[in-house]
């Protein structure tokens, strides 16, 4: 019996050490080293402060800002460690009437914008954290937004466009724009 445990607990040890210290340790530093920004959790600093991360979304509900894809994280929006999709069907009440609650908000902060509501404003996403949304969605929020800053249509549509992320290697995706980055923006631009 000795025989069969001491052989089991020394493997045990060893793999524990590789597995659970070496190996995470190694793959941390290679990532560090090749890929600083992200392995640092892809942090958005601005004066020396931590204003989030390009890789999350965040709650945006002031109207003067653009506002992202609605998160279906709990107990809060845009919860990191709760993320995953609301799994309503299409065909259920709770799913149509959140929709239908969201169309309400944007409409509301917007009554003159009688455009269609893009799909990705009133939707959450199977992760719930999107940062991104699509350029007919931020091209939605651009007269809202440029109204109530003073600015001019085309000033706001030129944020869009020097944000837009084209797809992924020319083929996967869709081109989509980083709400925290136009926001930042927005908040650096001046009424002319």
């Amino acid at each position: 019996m000795k025989t069969l445990i001491r052989p089991a607990i020394s493997l045990f040890v060893a793999l524990t050490v590789v597995t659970g210290v070496v190996y995470p340790l190694a793959v941390t530093g290679v990532a560090k080293a090749a890929f600083p920004h992200q392995a640092g959790g892809s942090l958005v600093i601005q004066n020396g402060r931590t204003v989030g991360s390009s890789l999350i979304g965040q709650n945006f509900s002031d109207p003067k800002y653009f506002w992202g894809r609605p998160s279906a994280t709990t107990p809060m929006a845009y919860n990191g460690q709760g993320s995953g999709g609301s799994n309503l069907g299409p065909l259920n009440p709770a799913l149509t009437d959140a929709i239908k609650g969201r169309v309400e908000a944007l409409r509301a902060a917007d009554p003159g914008n009688k455009a269609a509501v893009p799909v990705d404003l009133v939707t959450t996403s199977a992760s719930g954290l999107d940062p991104e949304i699509s350029v007919a969605a931020a091209q939605y929020q651009a007269p809202r937004i440029a109204r109530l800053r003073g600015l001019s249509t085309s000033t706001v549509e030129d944020i869009i466009i020097k944000h837009t992320e084209g797809r992924l290697f020319g083929l996967l995706g869709e081109p989509r724009v980083n709400v925290l980055d136009m926001n930042l923006e927005l908040q650096h631009t001046n009424a002319s």
